[in-house]
């Protein structure tokens, strides 16, 4: 559930900036489609006046619940023009609802905001799912795999303050979810997860950031490092007192004018009476959700971008994973690997999207990107 809010929220941002279509644009000679500096299509036009509402359809492609589509409907708060002509991120608020092939579907909505210029980012999101997906274990049970289902509402609030005029972001949130599990086969769950079945589960977090990249949405040049931690408490209503600390640093660097060299460091280590569902899990290209999981996880990426035009691309990524336990020393690790290509959508604003085609130990997979393969 915790991923599936995460890939909600991935959506609902992401969306804003790579959809060409503009149901209240005007006619114009020349088409806000085009760019008049090489004729080719792009966006950066359309999305420096962005407002009104806008319809999206979306694909999944996360090989945890199959291929499927995800429809919204987006309604942009665009800031007031300043005289330096700058971009300002639009506020949104959007509804959404998504199917999949294997039966799992969502549904929710969300506000996000970049409010004094850009010195308050606000996050405001609540839904429900229905998931379906499979549980292998963590680490200790060989080749044993459960297919279960996830049903349940999701509530998230956060809040991140810039510090003065300097690139660290500052702030917290609090989630709640209410969670059903039951397994879709005759295979069982584990004795030890039966308390799984039914959990309310609240808690607070910290998030400390530091963020100078030269673009937030297709970085090629600066660094990212985030450093969360999630506390539920049974003092603020959850079933079961437990944590969770996340880090992460993102780096690109251009080691030539064509050549964008980018570097992924991730980690999230789980604390207390964890449920199954929410221990961390190796995220990598290739390799679905909950398919390595542990007690702590590590994973390092490389992903580099090679520009054959100014506006296409190539990409090569490979990344190692691996997962820890407390009480066993069965480790899990996994690898990935895969290539894709990039269009440079938006020339002003320097947004890509594409296409990658990733190999995990198991199995292929094709995802759709919007901006950075690493966005979070």
């Amino acid at each position: 559930m915790k991923e599936l809010l995460k890939y909600i929220l991935a959506i609902l941002f992401t969306v804003v900036i790579f959809i060409p279509t503009n149901i209240f644009a005007q006619e114009k000679e020349q088409s806000v489609f085009i760019d008049t500096l090489d004729n080719h299509l792009d966006l950066s036009n359309y999305l420096l006046d962005l407002n009104g509402f806008l319809p999206i359809v979306s694909p999944i492609t996360e090989p945890a619940v199959g291929y499927g589509a995800t429809v919204a409907g987006l309604f942009f708060i665009p800031k007031e023009k300043t005289e330096k002509q700058i971009f300002q991120i639009p506020d949104i608020v959007g509804v959404m609802g998504g199917l999949t092939q294997n039966g799992t579907w969502f549904g929710g909505a969300g506000y996000f905001g970049f409010w004094n210029e850009d010195k308050i980012r606000y996050r405001g999101v609540v839904g429900y799912g229905d998931v379906n997906l499979t549980y292998y274990g963590s680490g200790n049970f060989g080749d044993y795999s459960v297919e279960f289902n996830l049903k349940g509402y999701f509530f998230l609030q956060q809040a991140i303050f810039r510090l003065g005029d300097s690139r660290f972001f500052l702030g917290g949130r609090y989630q709640l979810s209410r969670i059903t599990t039951s397994t879709t086969t005759e295979s069982k769950l584990p004795p030890s997860l039966d308390r799984d079945f039914e959990l309310t589960n609240s808690g607070i977090g910290i998030i400390s950031e530091f963020e100078n990249y030269n673009n937030v949405f297709s970085p090629t040049e600066g660094l990212r490092v985030n450093l969360t931690y999630d506390q539920y408490l049974k003092a603020i209503g959850s079933d079961r007192d437990y944590g969770q600390f996340t880090f992460f640093t993102h780096y690109y660097v251009p080691l030539k004018n064509y050549w964008i060299a980018g570097f992924r460091i991730e980690s999230q280590l789980s604390t207390g009476d964890s449920p199954f569902y929410m221990l961390p899990f190796i995220q990598l290209r290739g390799i679905p959700s909950m398919r390595y999981q542990g007690d702590m996880t590590a994973l390092i990426e490389t992903e580099q971008l090679f520009m054959l035009s100014r506006r296409w691309g190539v990409v090569g990524f490979a990344g190692v994973g691996k997962t820890y336990n407390y009480d066993s020393n069965n480790e899990l690790k996994a690898w990935n690997a895969g290539t894709g290509f990039r269009y440079l959508i938006a020339r002003s604003l320097g947004l890509m999207m594409g296409l990658d085609v990733a190999r995990g130990p198991e199995d292929w997979a094709v995802y759709v990107v919007f901006g950075s393969s690493w966005l979070k």
